[in-house]
């Protein structure tokens, strides 16, 4: 039988996350499961605890959102050992890339019975962050503005930050002149960002990549030029629905590694946590973690 290690980040989900994980544990370990619980106090905590579990042959379960589940996930990358979500954060978007259902029941039967698949991660390298590895996406420009001020916002939860921060973004944002060479082409891209897609969502279910997947050893590169202000809210409601790429403003390319330099320091993120800038190399590193879905 699974024996499994939950890695809790405790700020994720507040009550919601405790509830999920009583729940789901109650459940695991009525079908004969191991299940031990570890709090986590930073990041980098997450991740020891999660390498330390690995090492012992346990499959790590990253419960809370998409920050966890990609510092962990990059964590565990190349190491052959198993990781299972339990999304319990504000985001979620690599637990909906892989149609995890929110129902402890219907998430417990696929910890204890799926078989492990592979799963792309990717790699971020920059001089001042040096080399980081997340699951979802690297976004360069303004939703990486968008997303720190999401994480500053204390009233709203979910998508509501995510809508918020991004109003706020966009009001103060001027356009950048990127560079992005992809596989050794280069494309010059003037406009709001460029997103290094793994999965097809972000900032709480937005809709960026439709057609990214998370095992076929690619990344979606999406970039939106520089349009009137009125033109780039309403290609804000299009990703709810992926729409926005059928928009002349919007390219899509793919490939497996890129570089996104900016004629000025660009802000960009990765998963929600990363908080650097431009320059920086994105690469593909094609299933390199074995998961639960």
């Amino acid at each position: 039988m699974r024996q499994f290690t939950a890695v809790v980040n405790p700020t994720a989900g507040g009550s919601t996350g405790a509830a999920t994980l009583l729940q789901l544990a109650r459940l695991l370990r009525e079908a004969g499961a191991e299940l031990e619980t570890e709090y986590s106090h930073s990041l980098a905590h997450a991740q020891d605890i999660a390498r330390r579990a690995g090492e012992r042959g346990r499959i790590v379960l990253a419960v809370g959102g998409d920050g966890i589940a990609g510092g962990i996930g990059g964590a565990l990358s190349g190491t052959g050992t198993v990781l299972g979500l339990v999304p319990a954060g504000r985001g979620n978007d690599f637990a909906r890339a892989l149609k995890l259902p929110a129902d402890p029941a219907a998430l417990a039967g696929i910890l204890l019975h799926a078989e492990p698949r592979p799963v792309d991660t990717v790699e971020v390298e920059s001089a001042v962050h040096h080399r980081t590895v997340v699951l979802g996406s690297v976004y360069a420009g303004v939703d990486a503005v968008a997303n720190r001020h999401a994480n500053q916002a204390r009233l709203l939860r979910g998508a509501a930050s995510y809508y918020a921060g991004g109003l706020r973004a966009v009001t103060t944002w001027r356009a950048a002149d990127y560079r992005v060479t992809v596989d050794g082409e280069e494309h010059t891209h003037r406009g709001y960002t460029v997103v290094a897609a793994n999965s097809p969502y972000y900032g709480s279910g937005r809709l960026i990549a439709p057609d990214a997947r998370v095992d076929d050893g690619l990344l979606d590169v999406v970039m939106i030029r520089e349009a009137p202000r009125r033109l780039f809210f309403a290609l804000m409601n299009e990703l709810k629905t992926g729409a926005h790429v059928h928009r002349p403003e919007v390219r899509v390319l793919r490939g497996k590694e890129l570089r996104i330099e900016a004629d000025r320091p660009v802000p960009y993120g990765a998963d929600g946590e990363v908080d650097a800038t431009l320059p920086a190399t994105v690469r593909v590193r094609p299933g390199d973690l074995p998961m639960l879905y």
